[in-house]
């Protein structure tokens, strides 16, 4: 991946699942110039914040010369004060990533060296440890990174934690000396919450597609009935994404002859997919576009600009990102929502008094309980969700004196949305196995559609028709891989095995 123009979300994603990058040699033009404008502000004596003075409320505090690399160093060695247990490799290479992409709009002054030397980080699987927690936006995670960089803190290096010195020397690479202002600016602006928020987008995509395939097995199981998928009917309401999941559910059950149950009326969490998984992918194209705005920001602080000869230095408050940690709240709310509806189409499943199947779709119902403690365990997920769904971005807070007295919490919004879409894997997953026991149960493989037919082979190329024969959390684990590696499409190339 090579960043002349900002990462899309998209490309971000690829990057932080393991593509390459480079550098464009336009980019490591724009860095260069701007590293210039930063040595001709300091030679002019300017007064920028961060550069020749403290940070947040220390920014009145000037820093000479021969101090300003050592603030840099020791801005790094001061934020980095994360808590808790390390963020996965795709995380940080996520944020890394974003850095990379912020400093590649040359308005930061950090030398192509820095820029390299985190290029180096991701295409020589030196992964920074860093700790999920203490961070308010940005600053902490970030300097966990740049520890390595200077040789300090640790790293994964071959599935071994190494000491950040020993972790460059295994790639070749020797740590940084920093130069004024850049322990700033490897600490400051989005990178965080955006490579982190790009991962929850990337997840929410592909978690919603997958929910529209175990809908699908769970309406043709129940024998829901169909008008109410008509594109005609959906199109009186005016939404991208309830047409998207429509067409979606129409694809997975087309050709199913299954009887329906004769309802004249379903219930809601069955007539309803297309409306609630259709919200959710508005949701997930609103948090594209954030993020997308995200990445072609410049949202350091300060920033340079000027000529050679009239330099100047903009202190403005581009990272604090209120948009993104709306769009993130958002996101989890969306998700929550997903994994609602599942486990209460996973209820009429097991349920007894409105499924019309054996009861927790049990192989001996009495001595077997079959599904009905999994239903449980969904319910479970779905009231922490409710409580992980509450909005980070009203967190609030004060820090530095007040010098920052506003606090938007994008990273934590940010965070919290993957652990809920990690919930809504599990929820899916269940209603997934469940589903593919009422097929075994309740509807001949002749009547089934093309579609959910592959899917109910696909499940059980990986899960057993369930007999108690096995602890439940098993087959919940296999069930939730399934949804977390994405399911085969609905269409024409659809997998008959796995």
């Amino acid at each position: 991946m090579t960043i002349d123009d900002p990462l899309t979300p998209a490309q971000l994603v690829a990057v932080a699942e393991g593509a390459p990058v480079a550098i464009s040699a336009a980019a490591a033009a724009r860095i260069g110039h701007a590293r210039l404008l930063v040595e001709a502000i300091l030679a002019s004596g300017i007064p920028a914040y961060g550069v020749n003075t403290g940070v947040g409320a220390l920014v009145n505090t000037a820093v000479d010369g021969p101090a300003q690399r050592r603030l840099s160093r020791q801005l790094v060695m001061s934020h980095a004060c994360g808590i808790g247990a390390p963020l996965p490799d795709t995380a940080v290479r996520a944020i890394i990533a974003a850095q990379v992409n912020l400093f590649a709009h040359g308005r930061s002054g950090v030398r192509l060296a820095v820029v390299e030397a985190l290029v180096a980080l991701l295409n020589h699987a030196v992964i920074p440890v860093v700790p999920t927690g203490g961070s308010v936006g940005y600053l902490t995670h970030m300097a966990h990174i740049a520890l390595v960089l200077i040789g300090e803190g640790q790293a994964w290096v071959g599935g071994r934690v190494l000491p950040g010195a020993a972790a460059l020397a295994s790639a070749g690479l020797v740590p940084l000396v920093l130069e004024a202002k850049e322990g700033l600016s490897l600490l400051n602006g989005t990178p965080c919450a955006t490579g982190l928020g790009c991962l929850g987008w990337d997840r929410a995509r592909r978690m919603v597609e997958c929910a529209d395939g175990v809908a699908a097995l769970t309406l043709e199981a129940l024998g829901a009935q169909m008008a109410a998928f008509d594109g005609d009917v959906l199109q009186l309401r005016v939404s991208a994404g309830i047409a998207q999941s429509g067409a979606s559910v129409r694809q997975w059950l087309a050709g199913s002859t299954h009887p329906g149950a004769g309802r004249l009326q379903d219930a809601l969490s069955l007539r309803a997919v297309p409306h609630v998984h259709g919200a959710v992918r508005d949701a997930v194209a609103h948090g594209e576009a954030v993020l997308a705005d995200e990445l072609r920001s410049v949202t350091d602080n300060p920033v340079v600009g000027g000529t050679f000869a009239a330099p100047c230095v903009q202190s403005q408050a581009h990272a604090v990102a209120t948009g993104l940690a709306l769009a993130m709240d958002s996101l989890a709310i969306a998700a929550a929502h997903l994994g609602m509806i599942a486990e209460r189409r996973l209820d009429r499943l097991v349920n007894p008094l409105v499924s019309g199947l054996p009861p927790f779709l049990a192989s001996d119902p009495g001595v077997a309980s079959g599904f009905m403690i999994a239903q449980y365990s969904a319910a479970a997920l779905v009231g922490e969700n409710r409580r992980l769904a509450a909005p980070a971005s009203l967190d609030g807070g004060i820090t530095s004196a007040l010098q920052e007295d506003y606090l938007a919490h994008p990273t934590a919004a940010a965070i919290k949305a993957l652990a809920l879409l990690d919930n809504v894997a599990v929820i899916l997953g269940i209603e997934l196995a469940a589903a593919a026991q009422a097929h075994d149960l309740a509807v001949p493989p002749a009547a089934r559609a093309p579609g959910t037919a592959a899917l109910h082979r696909h499940v059980r190329d990986h899960i057993a028709p369930y007999a108690d024969d096995v602890p439940m959390a098993d087959v919940i684990a296999a069930a939730a891989a399934l949804i977390r590696a994405g399911l085969p499409p609905a269409g024409p190339n659809r997998a008959t095995s796995s």
